[in-house]
């Protein structure tokens, strides 16, 4: 594969080329309720991100993503948001929120936040007078208020599905319904309505002025809907995804999306230096999706393709090939993730055979099919080493570097995730990747996510294994393969506008492997065989290896190893 990716854009709202600090960034997301708790309540806060803040910097992040602090119900953990220019009190207060930025700036780390301009949270005061007006009503005309079908209007205005599971619709009671792509406990609001236009362009500005360097943008495909008379029925409600490739699904990825991404971009600029923007879009991925990342609109997008993957040499170059295509016909840099808040950990989920229904699996608790966890493991490790040495934007979810994997010890009524109910039993959901982190050995302590010992998810008693203490020491620990990773990757893998990604041969890979070769000379080789080495070539030194097992001459399986000619 040879292509180069070319940067900026002619229109005058493009995205200025000195501020793309993120081309290359390592961006560590933090999902706050889980990360660190500094008061002892059980639920993670601001003060305790202040308190990681030069452990990140060891780890030589450049950005970190924090998931929603807003004042929120938690119908969705914290995604359904009641307040936007607040601290939900529980995380902390607006004062912290100003030293966390002012400590990150000083240790050279960048800022982002989330912003969710879906929907917003049921206890929002717009949506409180929404539900007191009447129908026709300027409090209704900010979200999107349908009157149902039938003579009493006892049917759903459409055949449109949450994406967690049910109808899309939610009735009020009268005859009417109101719209939720997600929870009911999150309306949807109307972006044909300026006065929605104008809310959100405030609440950025507020943010801006408190210093944040950038946003990603929640459901970013979303938010502009089809809602004129009479309103259509998807062909196939069941696909969560837009079903067009012109923007004529009446749910997603609709023209209006991209001007309103236009806006936010006219008001990212007018910041010194601009703000930066991705947004999320977990759909099936096209070249029309990525036009998001256009310069004068977001400037980045999520491509999850690497993340959705199976542990496949061909599904793994496919994956990427694609991304970078995309990417340059954007003109943005690629961005590479393989985990969040909204999936299984990698160093579990990697284990599953090709075609595995994930659901399925998590929902027996990672027992049908059952996995090898230190194959897994092993994955997982070689996954980041991937990631890590492909140019463009990294992003790291909080735990993956201490190699943690997903807990599925969480019993029925200990789950938290609105999905376990809505999809009635079928889906055990998300919260086995949210568990509090383990920082130290300490039972008693809550492994030192604070020192009063709750966590509002159990922990279980194995992430002792994998507490940041212990691996400190331990020259083959996961968190000191994504340190040493990191830093080598500052020297050398860097994104620009003229930079190729040089596939290695097949004669080097062998049938079980993949790689390429960035222009600073550094070659990266993965075998995903799990039985077989591949033999590394003469005058190759190696300058890391996912297994630290101190090989020079092979890739052992299920292994990456990033080496240069001498």
């Amino acid at each position: 594969m040879s292509t180069a990716m070319s940067a900026g854009s002619a229109e005058s709202v493009a995205f200025p080329a000195q501020d793309d600090w993120w081309r290359d960034a390592v961006v560590y997301q933090i999902y706050p309720r889980s990360f660190a708790d500094a008061n002892g309540d059980g639920e993670g806060d601001i003060a305790g991100v202040i308190g990681k803040l030069d452990y990140l910097r060891e780890l030589g992040v450049d950005a970190i993503w924090l998931s929603p602090f807003y004042p929120s119900p938690l119908a969705d953990g914290g995604y359904d948001v009641a307040d936007y220019r607040a601290i939900d009190p529980r995380f902390g207060t607006m004062e912290q929120f100003d030293e966390l930025v002012a400590r990150a700036r000083e240790l050279g780390i960048k800022v982002v936040i989330d912003i969710v301009p879906n929907h917003t949270s049921d206890q929002h005061e717009w949506f409180r007078a929404a539900l007191a007006s009447a129908p026709g009503s300027p409090e209704r005309a900010r979200y999107v208020f349908h009157r149902g079908k039938g003579e009493h209007g006892e049917l759903p205005p459409t055949n449109w599905l949450s994406n967690f599971g049910g109808s899309a619709w939610e009735p009020c009671g009268d005859g009417w319904y109101y719209l939720h792509t997600f929870a009911k406990e999150q309306p949807d609001l109307n972006w044909d309505n300026p006065e929605v236009h104008e809310e959100f362009l405030g609440i950025l500005r507020f943010w801006c002025g408190k210093g944040v360097d950038g946003f990603r943008i929640d459901v970013s495909h979303g938010l502009a809907k089809d809602l004129r008379e009479p309103l259509r029925d998807r062909p196939d409600p069941t696909k969560q995804y837009p079903q067009a490739a012109d923007g004529s699904d009446p749910m997603w990825d609709r023209d209006a999306v991209h001007d309103i991404y236009r806006e936010w971009r006219e008001l990212f600029n007018q910041y010194k230096p601009a703000k930066y923007a991705i947004g999320e879009s977990w759909t099936p991925f096209n070249e029309r999706v990525f036009q998001y990342a256009k310069q004068d609109e977001l400037g980045a997008i999520f491509d999850f393709s690497l993340e959705k993957a199976d542990w496949d040499r061909d599904a793994y170059r496919a994956s990427i090939e694609r991304t970078w295509k995309y990417a340059k016909t954007a003109e943005t840099a690629p961005t590479w993730v393989l985990g969040n808040h909204d999936v299984p950990r990698i160093a579990s989920r990697l284990g599953v055979p090709t075609g595995t229904d994930i659901e399925t699996w998590v929902t027996s608790n990672g027992t049908n099919p059952p996995i090898d966890p230190a194959s897994a493991a092993r994955r997982a490790r070689a996954a980041a080493l991937v990631m890590l040495g492909l140019p463009g934007t990294a992003f790291i979810y909080q735990g993956e570097e201490l190699g943690l994997p997903e807990d599925f010890d969480l019993l029925p009524e200990e789950l938290q995730d609105p999905i376990w109910e809505r999809r009635k039993h079928a889906f055990k959901g998300r919260d086995g990747c949210r568990v509090p982190l383990p920082w130290t050995g300490e039972k008693d302590k809550a492994f030192g996510f604070n020192d009063s010992g709750r966590a509002w998810l159990p922990q279980p008693d194995w992430f002792a294994d994998y507490a940041e203490s212990g691996q400190e020491g331990q020259d083959d620990s996961t968190l000191n393969l994504y340190r040493q990773a990191v830093a080598i990757r500052k020297r050398m893998v860097k994104h620009g506008a003229d930079i190729d990604l040089e596939w290695l041969p097949d004669d080097v890979c062998g049938p079980d492997g993949f790689g390429w070769t960035l222009p600073s000379g550094m070659t990266v080789l993965t075998n995903f065989s799990s039985t077989r080495s591949i033999a590394l070539p003469e005058h190759a030194a190696v300058l890391l290896e996912s297994r630290c097992s101190g090989t020079v001459d092979r890739v052992l399986p299920e292994t990456t190893v990033w080496y240069r000619r001498v």
